[in-house]
């Protein structure tokens, strides 16, 4: 088993992924976790709904885990 399989998602944890957003960061965090998942860009506050294989390939690292 590799990292990424390892990664759990949660509601409310932040993650800052590989790719850049218009606005110029690359922090997110969960609002929704499930089969797919809503984030929540933390420079312009839109919001995502992107399928979780997808969202775990895209992680760089986990900068916050909600206790």
């Amino acid at each position: 088993m590799n990292e990424k399989e390892l990664i759990t998602i949660s509601l409310g944890d932040v993650y800052e992924l590989k790719k850049q957003h218009p606005c110029g960061t690359n922090k997110w965090e969960v609002v929704r976790s499930g089969v797919d998942c809503k984030i929540k860009c933390l420079g312009c506050g839109r919001i995502i709904l992107i399928d979780r294989v997808e969202l775990k390939k895209s992680i760089k690292k986990r900068l916050w885990k909600k206790p």
